[in-house]
């Protein structure tokens, strides 16, 4: 069997009733960029759509296949033409406990749609009309309430309704992720401009987003002082030189704009960022913080990372709080600062920005946990 495993191309996957990953064989390392460790855990719409579920084709019926045709995206946000095969697993009980297939890349020139220029003419359409917005979701200090930061979370308007990863990975796709990148970013400064003056701004980019000199064009003309900024650096792409990327930021970062790693905790890249480029938070993946009051695994996971962001003189950020024994439970382990459903949704409404400003009335001690 482990030789089957390693050899075929064929990738041999497995979810839970919670749609996560609970096993995938070695072939997501070729197909997907992903080591069967950094995808178990993970939820599947890391990989897949799932409202693209509803609308995926079956193959040509002559041909003898019976899977679905998705599109899949790989590490970096590229997507892949795959065909998915799959079955129901039922316990003991008769009840369905979760998912198991495989899945095989399939040629592009077989598709049966010419998936390209409908991706071109949408994203013609969508750069035309700018027609996208910014949803801010609050960043608390959890001993305080204070809000002491927003993340930027890109919200699409155009028709049809796709996913913001299913957009920016059809950009991708076709050459014009760094387009759209930069489309969003000028968004969330813009609406930046509604948010209280002491509240950081937190973006997602891409390493290369980070390298390309556009990125400084917009930080300057943004209106919005260096230092409350904070990138988030994404996986949308690859980081195959750590210091062409440290050189491209640092003259931002010496103005005073941060560098924070997103998902830690998640998969081993994140590491391999903190460790190259020293950024100034840390961000604790949703998969750790979820049910970390029961689990003493993921509490002592969180606890080295406490020390390890102190000893490098990083602010470490918890993200997905939903629960109040999730939030008791990383304010005991030391975490200062944390978001999500619990302590407040993203809005795109500037009312709901401006009470964040009546919640922190010392900006300075908020600062100073950020």
């Amino acid at each position: 069997m482990d030789t089957v495993l390693s050899t075929t191309r064929e990738w041999l996957w497995a979810v839970g009733a919670d749609g996560r990953f609970t096993f995938s064989s070695r072939a997501s390392r070729e197909l997907l960029g992903y080591e069967p460790s950094e995808l178990v855990g993970r939820p599947c719409s890391l990989i897949i759509d799932l409202a693209e579920l509803k609308t995926a084709r079956k193959p040509d019926a002559r041909a003898g296949r019976e899977g679905l045709l998705l599109s899949a995206r790989q590490r970096g946000g590229r997507s892949l033409n795959v065909e998915v095969v799959g079955r129901r697993r039922s316990d003991t009980d008769g009840r369905v406990s979760g998912f198991e297939g495989i899945a095989r890349p399939r040629d592009v020139s077989t598709a049966q749609s010419p998936a390209n220029p409908e991706i071109t003419a949408r994203l013609d359409r969508l750069f035309a009309t700018r027609a996208l917005i910014t949803a801010f979701q609050p960043i608390s200090h959890l001993g305080t309430g204070e809000i002491v930061g927003a993340e930027a979370l890109t919200r699409f308007v155009s028709s049809p309704f796709r996913s913001p990863d299913q957009w920016f990975a059809e950009a991708d796709s076709i050459g014009r992720g760094l387009e759209l990148e930069f489309l969003a970013l000028e968004t969330a400064m813009l609406a930046a401009a509604d948010l209280p003056a002491h509240v950081y701004i937190a973006v997602n980019l891409s390493p290369s987003a980070c390298l390309d000199p556009r990125l400084s064009d917009i930080v300057r003309n943004s209106g919005l002082k260096p230092g409350r900024i904070v990138v988030e650096l994404t996986e949308r792409s690859a980081v195959a030189d750590y210091a062409r990327l440290a050189a491209a930021l640092a003259p931002l970062r010496s103005a005073g704009l941060r560098i924070a790693i997103d998902d830690v905790g998640a998969g081993f890249s994140s590491m391999r960022h903190i460790l190259r480029l020293g950024p100034e938070l840390i961000k604790l993946d949703r998969t750790i913080v979820a049910g970390i009051d029961n689990s003493p695994k993921q509490r002592a996971l969180c606890a080295a990372m406490v020390s390890f962001s102190s000893q490098i003189g990083a602010r470490l950020v918890a993200e997905g709080i939903e629960t109040h024994a999730e939030l008791a439970t990383v304010a005991e382990l030391g975490l200062n600062t944390g978001q999500g459903y619990l302590l407040g949704r993203p809005s795109v409404l500037p009312a709901d920005w401006s009470h964040w400003r009546q919640r922190n009335r010392s900006s300075t001690s908020g600062n100073d946990d950020t």
